[in-house]
């Protein structure tokens, strides 16, 4: 079944029958469902939070990012950016959150989430001045650090950590490697509806696997309470102390930047007319706002996911009402327990491989950003080569920067934030200095006119 674009809409705009809407978006979900509920897990554990805590986090967490993503959808009053876009708790938001917790109490990190969210309101007008500092060559770079670092994080989900009992136990590397396959083979066999479905297919195609070979337990689905309810201020009232919320407030100025660069790339796979980079504040707006949402749940920072970036482009399916039934559906999922169970029995190597070729996926966008640039200009090529040999490093070697001060391992031992800063910096540096003489393209932008209207 395929459906045809009205050539006078925006691909973006795009209203598909609701039987494809629910299954593209129940495809988004199921890719991004580890993210909440690892983070969630990842904090209840560290903090010895009980069942009850954690059922109660998981339903705020999964609630809070589904009014996100309708958020990001709808884009009402400027807040949300219109694009196919879903909202989680970021990995990086998730450990500085758990430092904080335990370098003072939850109370603090909770309150430390709420004075981020006002500082993206607050900081946001003096970014969008720095935005044509994000030209091709930086946001490609960006998204090709963002692909390298997540496949290594969710590499680590798969084979588990070196010296750890259990790693890379074969079964689990092998469901990881079945459920990449059945992905691909499911993109190459099936047409139409079907082959936008691979990366769903490949994920539940892994999971029958998983469930045959006995490495899925449903005993626990049914065990306690129909309907979850998410609590305001779980911890009681936040404890605010800028002094322990610098490490997020930092972060947040990373995540405008990686923001910017999932709008820009996002706008130019789904067509969307005009300026890509006028939309950057309406979605940095919206993850402000649910972040800000998500501090009085008790979660950490909600932002939007450059998971589905790589969906989108995976399944050409561009509208942005998938991601508002995304959403709807994560609100579902917060409030019928069950349900949220389920997407826990789901085992992590089958989520794992999903993952993995997911991102992967935005790396070859971030490569076709850079196809954009004359690398055989001197800047250019110093540029992605600082870059890279600056972000890769403490992606591929986890703990370079540890006995550096503690101040300077936020930066530099973030391996997106360093490459993505040193990127900026040279390319400012040899743009100043007019070394570029034939630049590249400028940032994308998406015409204002359909295609061929004036030609």
């Amino acid at each position: 079944m395929q459906y045809e674009m009205n050539s006078v809409v925006d691909p973006a705009d795009e209203r598909l029958p609701l039987r494809g809407l629910f299954l593209f978006g129940l495809q988004h979900v199921l890719v991004m469902a580890a993210s909440p509920i690892t983070a969630v897990f990842l904090v209840s554990k560290a903090l010895g939070f009980s069942d009850t805590v954690t059922v109660s986090l998981i339903s705020a967490t999964f609630f809070v990012c589904g009014l996100g993503s309708m958020l990001q959808s709808f884009g009402p009053k400027g807040f949300g950016a219109r694009l196919p876009f879903v909202m989680v708790p970021g990995g990086a938001p998730i450990a500085i959150f758990l430092a904080i917790a335990q370098q003072t109490d939850v109370q603090t990190a909770v309150g430390a989430v709420i004075i981020t969210a006002l500082f993206y309101f607050l900081a946001l007008p003096v970014f969008r001045r720095l935005l044509r500092y994000f030209p091709p060559i930086v946001v490609g770079t960006m998204l090709l650090l963002v692909s390298v670092n997540l496949v290594r994080i969710y590499g680590v989900t798969i084979a588990g950590k070196p010296g750890t009992e259990g790693f890379a136990a074969p079964i689990e590397v092998g469901l990881a490697l079945i459920t990449i396959v059945l992905t691909i083979i499911a993109a190459r066999v099936f047409s139409g509806t079907l082959q936008r479905l691979a990366v769903m297919l490949g994920l539940l195609g892994g999971s029958l696997v998983a469930f045959a070979l006995g490495h899925m337990d449903f005993s626990g689905v049914l065990s306690g309470p129909v309907i979850a309810v998410p609590q305001l201020f779980p911890f009681g009232m936040p404890k605010f102390d800028l002094v322990a919320a610098i490490p997020l407030i930092v972060f947040s100025i990373i995540s405008m930047a990686e923001a910017t660069g999932q709008t820009i790339a996002t706008a130019e796979i789904v067509g969307r007319r005009g300026d890509a980079h006028a939309i950057v504040p309406a979605t940095i707006r919206g993850d402000a706002l649910m972040s800000l949402v998500g501090g009085l749940f008790g979660t950490s920072l909600i932002i939007t996911s450059g998971e589905n970036v790589g969906i989108v482009r995976a399944t050409n399916v561009k509208s942005r009402y998938v991601t508002a039934m995304a959403g709807a559906i994560l609100v579902v999922i917060a409030l019928f327990a069950p349900i949220g169970r389920i997407a826990t029995a789901l085992p992590g190597a089958v989520v794992g491989g999903t993952a993995v070729i997911v991102f992967s996926i935005i790396g070859v966008i971030g490569i076709d950003l850079l196809r954009r640039v004359d690398l055989r200009e001197h800047g250019a090529m110093v540029t992605l080569a600082s870059a890279l040999s600056i972000g890769l490093l403490p992606i591929l070697v986890p703990g370079v920067y540890s006995q550096f001060p503690q101040w300077t391992q936020m930066i530099l031992g973030n391996g997106l934030a360093a490459g993505t800063i040193t990127a900026v910096l040279v390319n400012a540096l040899f743009s100043h200095q007019g070394a570029a003489r034939h630049p590249a393209d400028p940032a994308p932008s998406i015409q204002s006119t359909p295609q061929g209207a004036n030609e």
